[in-house]
């Protein structure tokens, strides 16, 4: 970790950009990690590692201030010329370089899941909190626009008390895209239950606390696919919530993005938060004459009670604005000020055994326990 720009315990100094090394420039590093990174006051995305020259070539035309380099060591190798590494390589690197990068002295943000298990991701908590470093895992789902609405819905009491929370993240692909993703290799972590899963998992913990039972389905519906790409959760809170989740790459038809019910109303919301098109698009936070993070008027979800938004029923709510820039000025002023992360690897850890209960409930059959930690 740069002496400029830091002092030993892992929080910077408030004067210069802190230097960001990113491993890995696929879907996760090039779409989300670096124009997040780059978009940020504060952070600044020094360096790059991939094996791929196409897309080092990519990465320096997006940001030409970047270096590249061939391999994750040779990013380690810099430890003393930067103040944080993001992992957004494949999943079953995030433990062996989160390790790596904590006992180089580097603060450390892992995009999800953190790890296989709770027990490692736990590790990693118990490392980084020995070398009094900064370890963050990327839910950026919390910053989603319909999410930031339901929690406001809840928190403002306009639902009443919770009773079900239903949360989808379905797509039509009947063709598999291959790739480790889909990978049935248990070492490969791929999987929708454990891809898209964490975001509904984590979310649905953010909201309600922790869980205490879990029934999962889990299926492998497409020709030639090795991993789950139909999945089904019901998890039981211990606040008497009762969450339903679905993520699935084989809905012909989609369902609402969540069905939210409580004691005095309900909430339906439809589509996805628009800002992964965005990025996709190329689009980036900051943009001169660009509302980030904002959807049309149209797609708003309704608020009501006894009637269906199908049928005209229930009030449009405004949807808040997506705000996922906010995960990295957090991350931002953590380092620098010190305190929580935005998101722990506590709260990953306790993601990964709502997890791990799902795929031994969707294998043998039957509702599992998850014991309450003291």
């Amino acid at each position: 970790m740069s002496s400029e720009t830091s002092d030993p315990t892992g929080t910077a100094a408030p004067h210069g950009p802190l230097r960001v090394g990113l491993i890995g420039y696929g879907l996760a590093g090039s779409v989300f990690h670096a124009p997040l990174i780059a978009a940020t006051d504060g952070l600044r995305l020094d360096t790059v590692s991939t094996s791929d020259p196409e897309r080092q070539a990519q990465a320096r035309a997006e940001h030409p201030q970047v270096r590249t380099v061939d391999t994750p060591q040779a990013v380690l190798d810099r430890a003393a010329d930067l103040d944080l590494i993001v992992l957004a390589s494949p999943n079953k690197t995030h433990v062996p370089l989160a390790t790596a990068a904590l006992e180089a002295g580097l603060p450390v943000v892992v995009d999800k899941p953190l790890a296989a298990t709770a027990a490692e991701a736990e590790k990693l908590a118990a490392l980084a909190e020995e070398r009094g470093l900064l370890l963050s895992v990327f839910q950026n789902r919390r910053w989603d626009n319909d999410f930031r609405t339901v929690r406001r819905l809840i928190e403002d009491g306009t639902l009443g008390d919770i009773q079900r929370f239903e949360s989808r993240f379905e797509r039509w692909r009947p063709q598999p895209k291959g790739g480790w993703r889909e990978s049935g290799d248990p070492e490969e972590i791929g999987g929708l239950l454990y891809d898209l899963g964490s975001h509904l998992v984590d979310q649905a913990l953010t909201l309600f606390g922790p869980v205490v039972s879990v029934y999962a389905e889990s299926d492998i519906r497409r020709p030639g696919a090795e991993a789950d790409d139909d999945t089904f959760l019901a998890l039981t809170h211990a606040s008497g919530v009762r969450s339903h989740l679905w993520v699935s790459a084989t809905t012909a038809m989609l369902g609402p993005r969540f069905r939210v019910l409580g004691s005095r109303a309900g909430y339906v919301k439809h589509g996805l938060d628009p800002q992964e098109a965005a990025l996709r698009e190329g689009l980036r936070p900051g943009t001169e004459g660009t509302e980030w993070g904002v959807e049309p008027e149209s797609c708003r979800g309704r608020l009501g009670a006894g009637s269906s938004p199908q049928t005209g029923g229930g009030e449009p709510v405004p949807t808040l604005p997506g705000d996922y820039p906010a995960y990295y000025a957090a991350i931002a002023r953590a380092l620098r000020e010190g305190g929580r992360p935005p998101v722990t690897a506590t709260e990953a850890a306790a993601a990964l055994r709502v997890l791990e209960a799902a795929k031994l409930s969707a294998t043998e059959g039957r509702t599992v326990r998850i014991e309450a930690r003291t």
